[in-house]
């Protein structure tokens, strides 16, 4: 900072002094709360352990749900005020970012706002790993697009904005290269609030709609990040492997002989749906005639549809991490390695397999299934705010734990995906999963037809992406 801000001393008491007046700015400026309070509703789960880096007095964390809350702020008075007017059990604490003293570890940071105001951004990001920060917590950082520097200016002089120091006006590029040197990565990456005034009707089409359309968005005044700490140590671990299997007799026995040791510790659950051959009888064979080194579980679905399958599978297994392999096949089995690998070095959460990389068989995929699967892959790319390229892919990988805080919160965008790709790639994208894809080579099945219906399921697939684009988009 430059000028009469140079010191840390002249920005505590530049805030000191706002203190009294800040719930006034804040009142004047509800629209933008009001949307930063719809955005982390969205952005965090409610058994997250949460603190706010630059407070204030307590305005944004004082509407969040989760139980434990803690506000940090630079100056005393702000923190002061914060702790007189608040009523829902957040614990207050001054102190610098910068020479951070507070260690205590959350799920979420917030810095809201406040990187901007920031002498040495670096330092505060280094010190938000090291000290406040798990391997498995975010980070949401928001800030103002410099495009919005002169309005805001003038907003301020006229009071209708918060005044603050000078701002570094840091852009995207700039702060995703500090978060790095930080050893920080960004999952998903954003814009929202187009319109700052609370007008009926045009604020809603504006800040739910427009902004989110490819040109207008550039325009927006905030953006965000959401970002993880890069992984420093493996997480190896015992691997659950489903395989949904309907009218696929002929493969099941290829299936058990295909798959390669990996992980700590493995086993595989066949889950057999309503089969018109003999597939039934022929995971009961593998199952009683396997002597190798896995651990076989097989069960009957009752419900239809291979997300049912996948999750009667998921409720019986006891791996550290989850796996879905289909049983045509058409994925090998001898790729399953490297998506444990991506998974186990920390490399991503959720790890998706991708066809449409690699050449495939000549009758591996139709052509229309071709043109409709590049079709969801723009759609969900858009949608989910993090690279997609096969949103159908069978094989996909995740924690066991991860898929716990998907199921519980299924309910969000509801249970109608008969697939199951779909209700775990939203659940993923939900719980700011990193997404990681895999290419892998599709083959041609060698034994029986598709489940698929084209048409029909298609029109499926797309009312559930305008679901998404309701509950993860334009909200």
């Amino acid at each position: 900072m430059t000028g009469t801000f140079d010191t840390k001393q002249a920005v505590r008491d530049f805030y000191d002094k706002l203190a009294p007046k800040r719930a006034e700015y804040v009142k004047r400026r509800h629209a933008y709360y009001d949307d930063l309070d719809a955005f982390l509703h969205l952005a965090l789960r409610d058994d997250m352990s949460v603190v706010e880096v630059g407070c204030g007095i307590g305005n944004v964390v004082q509407r969040l749900p989760q139980v434990r809350i803690t506000g940090i702020d630079i100056a005393p008075s702000m923190i002061e005020h914060a702790t007189r007017i608040d009523q829902t059990g957040t614990t207050y604490v001054v102190d610098d970012i910068e020479d951070l003293k507070h260690s205590e570890t959350y799920d979420a940071i917030l810095l809201l706002d406040t990187i901007n105001s920031i002498a040495d951004v670096q330092t505060a990001l280094t010190n938000i790993r090291q000290k406040l920060c798990t391997d498995d917590s975010q980070l949401i950082i928001t800030f103002h697009n410099f495009l919005w520097k002169p309005l805001l200016t003038l907003a301020a002089k006229a009071g209708l904005k918060t005044p603050a120091p000078p701002q570094n006006w840091l852009s995207p590029g700039d702060i995703a290269s500090l978060l790095l040197l930080a050893d920080f990565e960004i999952v998903v990456k954003g814009e929202r609030f187009l319109w700052p005034w609370a007008t009926p009707l045009l604020a809603p089409l504006c800040n739910r709609f427009l902004v989110k359309l490819p040109l207008l968005r550039h325009l927006a005044l905030s953006q965000y990040v959401i970002a993880r700490p890069l992984p420093k140590r493996r997480r190896d671990g015992s691997v659950s492997i489903v395989i949904p299997a309907r009218n696929e007799a002929g493969n099941i026995q290829r299936a058990i002989e295909s798959i390669p040791p990996f992980g700590t510790s493995m086993e595989i659950i066949f889950v057999e749906g309503h089969s018109k051959d003999d597939t039934w009888q022929k995971i009961q064979e593998v199952q009683q005639c396997y002597k190798g080194p896995y651990k076989i579980l097989v069960a009957q679905q009752k419900g239809k549809g291979k997300g049912d399958a996948v999750r009667m599978g998921f409720g019986m297994a006891t791996g550290d991490l989850l796996m879905i392999l289909d049983a045509d096949l058409t994925v090998d089995p001898l790729d399953l390695p490297k998506f444990y690998e991506a998974i186990a070095s920390g490399k991503g959460d959720f790890i998706n397999g991708s066809r449409l990389v690699y050449p495939m068989d000549d009758k591996a995929m139709r052509f229309l299934n071709l043109v409709a699967n590049k079709l969801f892959s723009m759609m969900f790319t858009w949608l989910l705010g993090q690279r997609t390229k096969d949103t159908l892919c069978g094989t996909k990988v995740l924690r066991r734990s991860d898929y716990e805080h998907i199921r519980k919160g299924r309910a969000y965008f509801g249970d109608f995906d008969p697939f199951g790709d779909f209700d775990l790639l939203f659940g993923a994208a939900k719980q700011n999963l990193k997404i990681l894809e895999i290419p892998i080579r599709y083959k041609e099945r060698t034994y029986g037809e598709t489940n698929i219906r084209r048409f029909r399921d298609g029109l499926l697939l797309f009312r559930m992406c305008g679901v998404a684009a309701v509950r993860l988009k334009f909200l």
